[in-house]
């Protein structure tokens, strides 16, 4: 039996829902993989939760924090005031598991806690595309030195499997190319326009009221959510070095109900395509609405669902789909990286 300790920064919702199912399924994961996976420490904004080597209830724990008490004030585990980066340092964990949001401009309070859990020798498991778009080369520098993996499948399109299939499904082939929908909002919307004959007011005002949109829905519907997820698939999988400003972006927020029509009318389906393609050292990244043939493996993904199709030298064109587009699909996603990364 493998002990892993861990530490969770970030009790939002896919923070809270990591922890849930981490509680949940500790005694199933002890049988079939033979890990003890245990929940050493926890931060928030304002202060943290530590128990050391015996764990946290992390059950209990979130009992006190959705009833509206800060973690900082969980019994005697709670720590006011304590940092991430203090809490890792202090935590005795060998695994970081990073849930705050995403931070695009310095990468916020996300970056801190990967290079301090990186600094300390620790694993990294991240939802959190912030530290790995914007900070790339430093991050797996750093990593390297210290002998560090770093496991970031959750914040490339989440509980759908895109790096997991390029690394390992399609280990040993020349990857050609990748492109995929790799937004459930924006692709919610464009369904709802050609399904059900929607505006595209309409459709984000539906999207919004199920969840599936946020109250400001510009990440999505601008293509920038998308664009993250492609830089970090063609850096990990091409190994290219590219940023946000190597990806030529447009959204949705243009496509009319006309132009769904005319492209049904004409046998097409349009659908907001993320691509990448494997040439020289830098490759080339776009994201935008792209008219599919009906036929395109990519054109019959409905609703919130996301894929991704792989082009490569011996094993053909390769698409897989589904994946639930919510907090508790990042949350499993995150579980089955750290799973992984110790069987």
């Amino acid at each position: 039996m493998k002990r892993v300790p861990i530490i969770v920064c970030g009790l939002g919702g896919v923070g809270k829902e990591f922890v849930r199912l981490l509680s949940e399924r500790r005694l199933d994961i002890r049988e079939k993989f033979k890990l003890d996976l245990v929940l050493t420490a926890a931060v928030d904004i304002g202060g943290a939760a530590m128990n050391g080597p015996e764990g946290i209830d992390g059950l209990s724990m979130l009992d006190h924090v959705n009833s509206g008490n800060p973690i900082e004030t969980f019994g005697a585990s709670g720590i006011p005031g304590m940092s991430g980066v203090d809490a890792i340092a202090r935590s005795g964990a060998s695994v970081m598991v990073e849930a705050t949001p995403t931070n695009l401009v310095d990468g916020g309070v996300g970056k801190a806690h990967v290079f301090a859990a990186l600094e300390n020798k620790m694993d990294v498991v991240s939802a959190n595309k912030g530290p790995f778009v914007l900070f790339y080369d430093e991050v797996h520098a750093l990593a390297a030195k210290n002998g560090c993996a770093l496991h970031i499948s959750a914040a490339a399109a989440a509980a759908l499997p895109t790096l997991d299939v390029g690394r390992i499904c399609l280990a040993g082939a020349n990857l050609y190319s990748a492109e995929g929908i790799l937004n459930g909002t924006t692709n919610f919307i464009l369904s709802a326009m050609r399904n059900d004959g929607s505006s595209y007011e309409e459709a984000l005002a539906a999207a919004q009221k199920m969840g599936i949109a946020e109250s400001d829905p510009g990440y999505d519907v601008d293509g920038k959510d998308s664009a993250n997820k492609i830089v970090l698939i063609s850096n990990r999988l091409f190994g290219t070095r590219n940023t946000l400003s190597d990806v030529d972006i447009s959204g949705i927020t243009e496509v009319t109900i006309e132009d769904i029509q005319t492209a049904t009318h004409e046998k097409k389906v349009i659908k907001l395509i993320a691509s990448a393609k494997n040439s020289n050292d830098t490759g080339h990244l776009s994201v935008g609405p792209k008219r599919l043939d009906e036929n395109h493996p990519l054109a019959s993904v409905n609703g919130s669902e996301k894929a991704i199709t792989y082009e490569t030298d011996t094993m053909g064109t390769l698409t897989v789909m589904g994946g639930k587009s919510s907090q508790v699909g990042a949350a499993a996603a995150l579980l089955k990286d750290l799973i992984n990364a110790y069987v």
